[in-house]
């Protein structure tokens, strides 16, 4: 009841409605809050104003009102009946809502005129006002009955009244014994308001009480201080009673209105009659509306959980995001680890080489040193005799010394620069490049029932991504099984999301699914759906494949050829499994040609007798006689012909695997074909002499039995 609070208070003053009129834009405003919000308009507009009141029309038409467009909020203007008025420079105010309220620009009387007008009765109004609906903003000027000539809402005002009363106090139970609880239903059948326990206790929602319409309590409450029927009175004839409905007026009217010619010459109906109707009307459509607001309730149920989900994913993705930003610092501090390894191991290294190079030269130079001086001390003595046997040898090792100070000895082995460069850039410009990229694989698809069906031995399925559903796609898989329960397997794999699927067998159950993949790997599959192929085979020749001599007609069920030579035609189905008839009528048989019917393969040869290769199982058949003819060979040799009328009939049998012709529906000669495995298409070949019309969709003939299917046979 606390969302109609609304409805029930005036669009100026904020409050409850009190005595409320209602303007012909069908808005209502407090009488008060009317007076408040009249304006003046120049004299000039007088003569307007005396126009729109003297009108056959009702003096307050609104649907005259829209077709002049009376008011626009980018102009502010106002206008009457007879045409447009500019707006007053009057300031406006702002009621507590934040309506416009315009006050009047009429003189103002002298102080002690200032008195509340008597309840009933209205200080007169200033001529030429003008009111606009707070609501809408669209303008009228009143004649001279002014307020007063508009009707008051006195169900809006009963209905204010009961609502005030119904908040006064809170509702007990009626079957309490003791200390009566407060009310929690009111059943509007039985008219008692009933707590829970008395309810579940008097009230149970079972048998004819199960159709019972609980409501709350406030509600109930309304309902059942429904004013009575208050006698209304005419607006324009105070003294008389509303009794009529002028339909094109659509207003309740008297008969003296009626009488006076006002609305003499339109419909009217009962009083009584229209406000049933009207109150049927109005049922009808909270129907309607009542179902919008049930699921309108359900979608915001439906968007807090929302919210919810929201926010716990936004926690659960935060932790995620948190602990794969550890993860590269994790691995950025361990790569760090093993690059100082390195330096270290570099710097170990060029102070071993150069430790041991400075051991080296120490030693060199302490046994060069030494010679040095010795030699010195040697130069020092006097005899000759003696310096001459040890001069040559001391001259080689100072010699010897001294080539061993040669090139590269005193050069440096290692440099004091570490030549290891950290090449960081890529790695500082992939965490700069560091984004947020699509990484779920797509959910499953929506396989759209509506559109997916089978027509003979192909199947059309449709599917669709979830509605919500932002996760990029880049393509699907179709798979169907075999029809026979065996595995699935892919039959589609692109982008498009409908797909038909021809060559299926006959009389088959087939399972297909569906499923989505992207950069990130492949999505859940579809709800499995399952197909029913046709139980009986309709096909017609197949133009595409045939010889270009072949002339089609009858939608493709009639062939002839405009060659003399023999050309193949073949049907538009292949059949692999089950049992298949189908019959030819000879319409034309000119000069005894031999026509051959029976099956092949896809890549028959088209341009020779059917039955010369190996790709055809063919009887051939004049006037008089027929043959079994495979790869030119030709066997059983039967007697019994042709001619304009006869019937031809191939059985295809894939449960034994045979061929078996009949000729006007006997059987011709024995079972022509045996050891059939794979795919095979219904076939005949032909010349301009005969003309053929294919029968399709038969039932196997009464006089054969079909066999069980052989184990070993193909079942695909």
């Amino acid at each position: 009841m606390d969302e109609m609070e609304e409805e029930l208070k005036c669009p100026v003053c904020g409050s409850f409605f009190r005595e409320p009129i209602i303007l012909p834009c069908s808005h209502n405003i407090c009488l008060a809050c009317a007076r408040n919000i009249l304006v003046q308009t120049p004299d000039a507009e007088s003569p307007q104003s005396s126009r729109a009141s003297g009108s056959g029309v009702s003096d307050y038409d609104y649907l005259d009102l829209d077709k002049m467009s009376l008011y626009s909020e980018a102009d502010s203007g106002y206008g009457s009946y007879g045409g447009f008025v500019s707006a007053p420079t009057t300031p406006c105010q702002k009621s507590p809502n934040g309506v416009r309220v315009f006050p009047p620009t009429v003189p103002q009387p002298p102080p002690q005129q200032h008195l509340l007008p008597q309840p009933g009765s209205l200080p007169p109004i200033p001529r030429n006002s003008c009111i606009t609906c707070p609501q809408c903003h669209r303008s009228l000027i009143l004649d001279d009955r002014g307020l007063r000539g508009f009707p008051k809402n006195r169900v809006l005002e009963g209905v204010v009244d009961r609502y005030q009363q119904s908040k006064a106090a809170a509702l007990k139970c009626q079957l309490c014994e003791k200390s009566p609880k407060e009310a929690t239903v009111m059943c509007e059948q039985c008219d008692v308001f009933y707590c829970d326990p008395c309810r579940l206790r008097c009230h149970p929602p079972r048998g004819p009480l199960a159709k019972h319409r609980l409501v709350p309590p406030a509600q109930g409450r309304i309902s059942r201080r429904a004013s009575p029927r208050k006698i209304s009175t005419c607006t324009e004839h105070e003294l008389e009673n509303l009794s009529m409905y002028c339909v094109q007026c659509k207003m309740p009217v008297c008969y003296q209105c009626l009488e006076e010619g006002k609305h003499g010459t339109h419909e009217v109906k009962a009083l009584g009659a229209m406000w049933k109707l009207h109150k049927g009307q109005l049922s009808q459509a909270l129907n309607g509306l009542s179902d919008r607001a049930t699921e309108a309730k359900e979608f915001l149920v439906q968007l807090r959980n929302m919210v919810q989900h929201i926010q716990e994913n936004g926690v659960e993705f935060e932790a995620c995001l948190v602990a794969q930003c550890d993860a590269l610092i994790d691995a950025l501090n361990r790569r760090k680890a093993q690059l100082l390894a390195r330096v270290n191991k570099e710097h170990e290294h060029k102070l071993k080489v150069v430790r041991d190079q400075i051991s080296h030269c120490t030693v060199k130079l302490r046994q060069t040193t030494g010679l040095m001086e010795y030699c010195l001390e040697v130069i020092k003595e006097n005899d000759p005799s003696g310096f001459l046997q040890i001069s040559d040898a001391l001259i080689r090792r100072v010699h010897m010394t001294e080539s061993q100070w040669g090139k590269g000895t005193l050069t440096p082995r290692m440099t004091s620069d570490f030549d290891l460069t950290l090449d960081s850039g890529p790695l500082l410009q992939t965490i700069h490049q560091l984004d947020f990229v699509q990484m779920k694989v797509p959910a499953a698809p929506m396989l759209q029932l509506e559109e997916c069906c089978t027509q003979n031995n192909s199947a059309t399925l449709s599917w669709k991504q979830p509605p919500l559903s932002t996760i990029t796609v880049d393509g699907y898989i179709l798979e169907l099984d075999d029809g026979n329960g065996g595995p699935f397997r892919e039959v589609y794999v692109g982008t498009e999301t409908i797909c038909t699927v021809d060559g299926l067998h006959f009389n088959s159950t087939y399972k297909s699914r569906v499923k989505a993949f992207n950069a990130s790997g492949v999505g859940q599959y579809s709800k499995t759906l399952i197909m029913q192929t046709s139980e009986i085979a309709w096909f017609t020749f197949d133009p595409a494949s045939a010889h270009p001599d072949i002339m089609f007609s009858n939608d493709n069920l009639t062939v002839t050829c405009n060659s003399y030579d023999d050309r193949v035609v073949m049907g538009n189905s292949g059949f692999s499994r089950g049992v298949h008839y189908w019959e030819m009528t000879i319409d034309r048989y000119d000069n005894h040609p031999d026509p051959a019917f029976g099956v092949a393969r896809g890549d028959v040869l088209k341009d020779v007798m059917l039955g010369k290769d190996d790709k055809a199982w063919a009887m051939y058949v004049d006037n008089n006689r027929s043959w079994f003819m495979h790869n030119n060979s030709h066997t059983n040799r039967t007697d019994g012909g042709i001619s304009k009328g006869a019937t031809i009939g191939v059985l295809l049998d894939f449960t034994r695997r045979i061929v078996i012709f009949l000729i006007n529906d006997e059987q011709q000669g024995p079972v022509a074909f045996e050891g059939l495995e794979g795919v095979y298409y219904p076939a005949i070949s032909l010349n301009r002499n005969v003309q053929v019309t294919l029968h399709t969709g038969l039932p196997i003939p009464d006089f054969y039995t079909p066999g069980e299917a052989d184990p070993t046979g193909s079942v695909c």
